[in-house]
């Protein structure tokens, strides 16, 4: 039963995960561009408050580690985050990086390089943690793929209008 109510817990704790990310990226879809001014206010206002109240819960499960554990989560940990914090520099290499390292922690044979200075740091870690940090990377790479599709989106309207205003001065 003990193992149940951590596994129950642990999902409750993916669930919020993901519904941050769903609200987040509602906000943030090319839809809120599409509609009134009114309604993506009144949308912007529902989003915030399931925001808000999505964060009010609190859900944790501990992880028991002994100290290489706690060493290699946080040297993990420390890696990514060099990575995130170079994200907005070159968005290209932070996403090579990011599938190098996503694949180091994967069973399956990924279609680009692993990272294997990543790979020996997490599998210094708990099992718990070791799933956690694939989780992370998963999230990382999806919002990633979320934003350069939005980039993409804004780069053809833009091209697009260009050409429109382009025409009409023909």
């Amino acid at each position: 039963r003990v193992e149940a109510f951590r596994d129950a817990a642990s999902a409750m704790e993916q669930e919020k995960e993901i519904l941050l990310e769903m609200i987040h990226n509602i906000q943030n879809s090319q839809d809120m561009r599409h509609i009134s001014e009114g309604e993506r206010e009144e949308l912007n206002l529902t989003a915030n408050r399931l925001m808000g109240r999505t964060l009010t819960v609190e859900v944790s499960v501990d992880t028991i580690r002994n100290a290489q554990h706690q060493e290699s989560l946080l040297h993990a940990t420390k890696m990514i985050d060099e990575i995130v914090n170079k994200l907005l520099d070159d968005l290209e290499d932070a996403k090579i990086r990011l599938l190098s390292l996503y694949g180091a922690c994967t069973s399956d044979v990924p279609a680009g390089p692993i990272d294997q200075k990543f790979q020996s740091v997490v599998i210094g870690c708990a099992i718990e943690d070791q799933k956690k940090i694939k989780r992370r990377l998963e999230t990382l790479l999806r919002n990633l793929e979320n934003s350069e599709k939005s980039i993409t989106l804004l780069e053809h309207q833009k091209s697009a209008t260009r050409q429109s205003c382009n025409s009409k001065q023909d």
